[in-house]
């Protein structure tokens, strides 16, 4: 069979115009696009020049959220009908979207790795939702087939050939073996969480077995190892970029290959993060992967790791001490450990930040498994969003397994993922980027939320307040942001980049209505503020029943630079806002004014 059998027609055809129809949605939600109706319930998008049109079907919701029916487009030229076909699209309104001469062939490159991703996933099996709803965690995450709801171009990954596609991409579902290398001790640094130290790290994760082969490794080319740190790597990584681009440490023996895991991992939506499927019980491992992909490479920096587990344990204990949080019953997991390699070249040739810092590193992440408790099940929160190919969806399969109205199943997971974030804001100035990937629900055996796991910890969290005092490296969270910007956290992450989404999947599925939907919001915000009466000051400085809020636009960041979106030194300063959305919870506010 040929890797590229998913490449017909039918399902190129197909894939284009399930990005076309995303590209007119999410592109006419941040203002880059301007549909003007055609007709009641029809709207026409023209190109650059005026001369190709796009006439589209679409339900208007709230949030600026544009509900395009995919049978619905159709592409003429001078009154001719024409396919459609994603890069013409790119093309014909490169100067509308703001695409410059330097960005728009890597783009156009992304969005052609995105539709060959689409439609591999079409050629996978036919999964229901309501299958979806009854399978296992790892089935659920493999099962997954748009990636971030916001960005168009969303599945670049950008380095992989076709066959390292089918070997490593999370929806191929393949079983990957990680590759281990020992590195010199004084080359790299390794933390712990204070529970933890290095050898029982090894010990836990690898057995007997595994280190025994691992130190024969070394003794055959006369090393011992007490002299070398062990470091897990993408075997993606190893292959494309340390084998070449570190050639000089592994001719000076500062870094041996000592071969595979004995462990099956599963690669995880975010790509560089594994799941154990040998021993689900033992932690993941998130490894350094220079892959282009949403606007970043995804390596991962030595100097960041090093402080991370610090960082996750001041996180796990705030929530593990606050007694709201307690009531909730969220937890973190933890990233226990860390380990980076320092090259010392390119460490003296390269400005912070640079890929090339970022090239061999690794962490290790508590499991999810051993939190569970009887008749409890996983499933990760991106799957909410998740409709199948016969456009039902996981979050309406799981409402009518529970059995429960579907108003009181939202209420349910409300209480369970946004009230934690709103304590942890209000009550703390932390907040989290709690997007669908970065969230584990755990339900119960009927489907309805009973909690959620955070994770991602240390490089997504932040505290808002520059004035608390944090232990040494765990300052590094801190960050100043204007008083005007700091709401966003909630309005931007939440509301418009995941509530906005459910409230429409559900909403054109007849489930729950978005007014239905943003007053049990508002419900689950009045109750949490009614039992925190100290914090009235808080509530009424960083309103959430505000009538707007800033639009802050993803897919303007990535189309401006998807080299690097963002400069990771000043996240907030570099955002694109094209100006204010009205916000649906505001005509739930309560009686009184905080």
């Amino acid at each position: 069979m040929s890797t590229t059998d998913h490449l017909t027609p039918e399902r190129w055809d197909h894939a284009n115009r399930l990005l076309v129809r995303k590209a007119l949605a999410e592109f006419s939600h941040e203002r880059l696009l301007t549909p003007a109706e055609s007709s009641p319930g029809r709207y026409v998008v023209s190109s650059d020049d005026g001369q190709t049109e796009y006439g589209f079907a679409a339900e208007l919701l709230q949030l600026n959220h544009w509900a395009v029916v995919a049978d619905s487009i159709n592409r003429t030229r001078d009154g001719k009908a024409l396919p459609l076909d994603m890069l013409d699209f790119v093309i014909e309104l490169r100067e509308t979207l703001g695409l410059s001469a330097e960005v728009l062939p890597t783009y156009l490159e992304e969005i052609t790795s995105t539709l060959a991703s689409t439609a591999f996933k079409l050629a996978g099996p036919r999964t229901s939702a309501a299958e979806l709803a009854a399978a296992d965690f790892q089935a659920i995450e493999r099962g997954m087939t748009e990636g971030h709801p916001c960005f168009v171009a969303n599945n670049g990954r950008i380095g992989f050939s076709i066959d390292e596609y089918h070997a490593y991409a999370p929806e191929a579902g393949a079983p990957v073996r990680l590759i281990w290398l020992a590195a010199r001790r004084e080359l790299a640094t390794f933390s712990s969480c204070a529970d933890l130290d290095y050898d029982t790290l090894l010990s836990e994760e690898l057995g007997p077995e595994t280190l025994a082969r691992f130190k024969g490794t070394l003794a055959e080319r006369g090393l011992d190892l007490a002299d070398f740190l062990l470091i897990p790597v993408h075997p993606w990584q190893w292959a494309n970029r340390l084998a070449v681009t570190f050639a000089g440490e592994l001719a000076k023996r500062n870094l041996v290959l000592l071969g595979e895991s004995a462990d099956g991992y599963q690669a995880q939506q975010s790509i560089r993060t594994f799941f154990n499927t040998s021993a689900p019980h033992r932690r993941y491992v998130k490894t350094a992967m220079s892959v282009l992909n949403m606007g970043f490479l995804r390596g991962l920096s030595s100097e960041y790791m090093r402080d991370t587990p610090a960082i996750n344990d001041w996180v796990a204990d705030l929530v593990a001490g606050d007694e709201v949080l307690g009531r909730t019953k969220v937890s973190v997991l933890r990233e226990q450990a860390a380990i980076g390699y320092h090259h010392e070249q390119y460490l003296k040739a390269c400005a912070k930040g640079s890929p090339y810092l970022k090239m061999l590193a690794a962490l290790w992440r508590e499991s999810p498994i051993p939190q569970l408790q009887t008749g409890e099940r996983l499933a990760t929160m991106a799957s909410l969003l998740h409709v199948d190919q016969d456009g039902a969806s996981f979050a309406g399969a799981l409402i009518t397994k529970s059995g429960l109205p579907a108003n009181e199943w939202l209420r349910q997971y409300l209480d369970a993922y946004l009230v934690p974030l709103l304590q942890c804001y209000y009550g703390h100035d932390l907040v989290f980027m709690p997007h669908g990937e970065n969230v584990i629900l755990v339900l119960d055996e009927a489907g309805a939320v009973q909690r959620v796991i955070m994770k991602d910890i240390g490089e997504e969290v932040a505290v808002l307040n520059t004035a608390v005092k944090l232990p040494p490296g765990v300052d590094r969270i801190q960050a100043e942001v204007p008083q005007e910007m700091r709401v966003l956290s909630i309005f931007t992450d939440v509301v418009d980049c995941f509530f906005r989404f459910l409230s429409a999947t559900l909403h054109t599925e007849g489930v729950l209505s978005q007014d239905e939907f943003f007053a049990t919001v508002a419900a689950c915000i009045r109750d949490y503020q009614e039992s925190a009466p100290e914090l009235a000051d808080r509530f009424a400085a960083d309103d959430l029943f505000a009538e707007e809020f800033e639009l802050s636009c993803l897919n303007r960041l990535q189309l401006r630079n998807n080299q690097q979106m963002l400069d990771l030194q000043d996240p907030a300063g570099a955002l694109q806002f094209a100006g204010n959305l009205t916000n649906p919870i505001a005509r739930f506010a309560p009686a009184r004014s905080y």
